[in-house]
């Protein structure tokens, strides 16, 4: 049986007079931790045979280790840097050698092999490397800069060049040509650096190379050579290779020296060839320059130069953006090159719309109306603007739709030329194509003014044989008979249409045919006519239009006759609408306080209707009821007996309403 251990208790539980924390227990324990040696212990060679044992040994190592790691540059690196160290540059050159035939495209072994020949001022050794190596590895920049670099420091700068030469043989990197460039340079051969430029431009023939090759000329202080090589370089690339770059160069170069009008020039014709879409910063640097040396009409030039290039964007993005095309037009105009405003006119009239919906073509037509009196108006190109009329209406779909203002405008455009036969046959034609009532009146309005009367009448009658449902044709053809004279004619015209059985608005064609026989003094027509249209209509307005005419027409009898037809009125009325009741009746009252007495005043007000306020239940969408709501209704003399069993539903639907509420709240 297993006894634990006795464990002596503790006697004395008070605090220690000296109180010691963790942290104190860990510093002393890291203070007397003993430290062991960083480094391996130094070992020494006391003979050459201990040196050579050290040697073989360290050795067989590195073979060890390179047989494991043939392909890990770090290795032959260090192999043969130990060799460096021990002066065996013979076996030092043995692995370079080796690693070079493990993979001669490693450019490290390469660089590390001609720096260990340098070091030890083998400079022949090291030439050797660096010249194998650049011909096995032509497109390692690296190799060939340190080779530079080598015999530039040596002094030997024939060997430097002859070694740049094979380099560009290549056709390298523009880093490359730079620093042959700088090499030239420093030796003050600026000749010679012209000649490398003039390979570098075809080897990379960019904006950038230019503008190098010209600030270069600038930089030596030959001012000529540089604007020559601007010049170049815009006819090398071409208009559209050019970029704004090259011209804003150039116009800045030619500022610096003073020659501003030399820049202008190079900045308008840049504005002028150089492709919108690259030219972004141009347009600016131009307004820059013109704020600083124009004029106020050089400034403006700018501006709308810039503007420009803004709608040539926008209609670039959306070529049926016919408010931007709006806007580029007017400007064009306000320019005052006409070419130029006519090229961008016959540019925005060729963007169709896509679709045979005349909503689609609403603003697109305006293209041509403005197209139009610019030729006309600013040009004074008669034929031309001619001409534009003719397309724009061969280009409409008639058969579709068409726009009555473009043959209007084209008709008045032949009579301001005094060409009236023109005029008379692009109205025929309109009316032929695409009859329609503005255009017959614009060609009624001019016979009129030609005081043509007889081809008035014939144009009215062809206007009513197209739309025979038009009251306003009918009421002025029949207004210009009357107006000349012909009453019989007016009369047989009102009542052909008012026999008509589809008239748009009959209103309009009644009141003007009774305000005819009303200013003919044929008062007994009127009546006629007035019974007549209630036979057809029983509206209130007829009724008290009927009333008031037989107040103002009756004579000394009118206050009678026209408050019998107010009692014949409302007795018509009893079946119709409760609003036009009151309607009657409140113009009856208004009637007798005006022209009747206190007797016949008081039957009025007997009729009029009492205004009941009620309530109703509001139904909710999902059907359940929300409250009461209060209305008016009207409740006329012969319906107040029904006026008590109302309310009372009225009551009682309120009560339970409240009593369900009620329920509900429980």
């Amino acid at each position: 049986m297993f006894n634990p251990p006795k464990v002596s208790k503790v006697k004395n539980k008070s605090a220690a007079p000296v109180q010691i924390t963790a942290e104190q227990i860990l510093r002393v324990a890291l203070e007397q931790q003993q430290t062991l040696p960083k480094s391996a212990p130094k070992q020494t060679i006391a003979d050459i045979d201990e040196l050579e044992d050290y040697r073989t040994r360290k050795r067989q190592a590195f073979e060890v280790s390179l047989g494991r790691n043939r392909g890990v540059t770090s290795v032959w690196m260090k192999y043969a840097q130990w060799e460096e160290s021990q002066k065996d540059l013979t076996r030092a050159r043995s692995i370079f050698e080796r690693a070079i035939d493990s993979n001669y495209r490693n450019e490290v072994f390469w660089i590390r092999y001609a720096e260990m020949e340098m070091k030890n001022k083998n400079i022949n050794l090291a030439r050797n490397v660096w010249d194998r190596a650049v011909s096995l590895l032509p497109r390692v920049p690296q190799l060939w800069y340190k080779f530079v670099f080598m015999e530039d420091m040596l002094g030997n700068y024939p060997a430097t060049r002859a070694i740049f030469e094979r380099w560009m043989a290549w056709k390298p990197e523009e880093s490359s040509w730079n620093a042959y460039i700088k090499f030239e340079t420093r030796l003050k051969l600026y000749d010679n650096a012209r000649s490398i430029f003039e390979r570098y431009i075809l080897v990379h023939p960019f904006v950038k190379t230019w503008l190098k090759y010209a600030k270069y000329e600038e930089k030596i202080g030959f001012i000529d050579n540089a604007r020559m090589i601007y010049q170049r370089a815009i006819e090398f690339l071409g208009e559209d290779g050019s970029e704004e770059e090259l011209f804003i160069s150039f116009a800045k170069f030619e500022e610096r020296f003073k020659e501003i009008e030399r820049a202008r020039v190079i900045y308008k014709y840049a504005i002028d060839h150089v492709p919108k879409s690259k030219a972004k910063d141009l347009f600016e640097t131009f307004t820059n320059f013109e704020k600083q040396h124009g004029d106020r009409i050089g400034i403006e030039d700018v501006i709308i130069g810039k503007k420009r290039f803004q709608y040539e964007e926008e209609v670039k993005k959306n070529p049926n953006s016919y408010d931007t095309w709006f806007d580029y037009t007017k400007l064009e105009e306000a320019s005052g090159e006409i070419p130029k405003a006519r090229e961008v006119y016959e540019r925005s009239i060729a963007n169709i719309p896509p679709t045979n919906e005349k909503k689609h073509w609403k603003r697109y037509i305006y293209l041509w109306i403005n197209y139009a009196l610019f030729e006309e108006l600013v040009a004074k190109d008669i034929d031309r603007t001619r001409l534009v009329y003719s397309e724009c209406i061969k280009l409409l779909p008639h058969n579709i739709f068409s726009f009555s203002k473009i043959w209007i405008m084209f008709a008045q455009f032949e009579i301001r030329q005094l060409n009236l036969e023109k005029a008379r046959s692009i109205f025929g034609n309109a009316i032929g194509r695409y009859p329609k009532g503005k255009i017959l009146d614009a060609y009624i309005t001019l016979e009129i003014e030609l005081g043509n009367f007889e081809r008035v009448r014939k144009l009215y009658e062809k206007y009513i044989e197209i739309m025979p449902e038009n009251c306003t044709a009918w009421e002025k053809y029949a207004q210009l008979e009357s107006e000349l004279g012909e009453t019989d004619r007016a009369r047989a015209i009102y009542e052909i249409a008012v026999q008509q059985p589809s008239l748009d608005r009959p209103e309009l064609i009644w009141r003007c045919y009774i305000d005819f026989e009303i200013e003919q003094k044929e008062f007994e027509m009127a009546r006629l006519l007035y019974r007549r249209l209630l036979e057809r209509t029983n509206h209130v307005k007829v009724w008290i239009s009927f009333a008031q005419f037989e107040f103002n027409a009756s004579g000394s009898n009118s206050t009678e006759k026209a408050r019998q037809l107010y009692n014949e009125a409302h007795r018509a009325l009893l079946d119709s609408d409760k609003e036009e009741r009151l309607v009657l009746l409140e113009n009856w009252k208004q009637f007798e306080e005006e022209n009747g007495n206190q007797e016949t005043l008081s039957q009025v007000t007997k009729k009029i209707p009492k205004r009941l306020i009620k309530k109703r239940v509001i139904q909710l969408p999902d059907g359940s009821e929300g409250g009461v709501e209060e209305y008016f209704e009207y409740i006329f003399p012969e319906e107040q007996s029904s006026l008590p069993n109302l309310s009372l539903k009225i009551l009682e639907r309120a009560q339970a309403w409240k009593k369900q509420k009620k329920e509900q709240e429980q």
